[in-house]
């Protein structure tokens, strides 16, 4: 496996790995566009991938604009071996690197990720009117984590 920063070329396979996913998965799958992953890898962000064969099987991406973690997902035949955990702590390394402000996100209850984000740790701030968790970390969260 190999991990490594995104490019705008990765974003087919992005997509692959996006609408792959069991848990928050896109209801909609035309809503998350090309350009919008552009978006954020090359003028708001920054964005890594996992490769295994030339193959993406995970990735994240993180929002300095609005200091969010846009997305986070490991392709589903991949996930409990340590590539989503790799890929968090890689981004929040650089996040942190590049300003000090608090981050978020947030995610559907009662999932893999709740529960990934919980052990990360994230902490709960509310809710969001779609029901989803929100959390935050903060620079002192990152430094002191588990």
């Amino acid at each position: 496996m190999e991990f490594r920063e995104a490019t705008s070329i990765d974003i087919p396979q992005i997509q692959v790995v996006r609408n792959s996913v069991k848990e928050n998965a896109l209801s909609d799958p035309s809503v998350v566009t090309d350009a919008d992953c552009d978006e954020y890898l090359t003028r708001r962000g920054k964005g890594w991938v996992c490769e295994l064969n030339e193959k993406i099987i995970g990735f994240a991406i993180a929002d300095l604009k609005n200091d969010n973690i846009w997305a986070l997902f490991i392709h589903p035949e991949y996930e409990g071996k340590g590539i989503g955990k790799q890929l968090h702590d890689q981004m929040l390394n650089w996040y942190f690197q590049q300003n000090k402000n608090s981050v978020w996100l947030s995610t559907s209850p009662n999932t893999r990720a709740e529960r990934f984000y919980r052990k990360a740790g994230w902490k709960e701030i509310g809710k969001l009117p779609n029901g989803e968790i929100k959390f935050e970390l903060t620079v002192e969260g990152w430094s002191q984590r588990p």
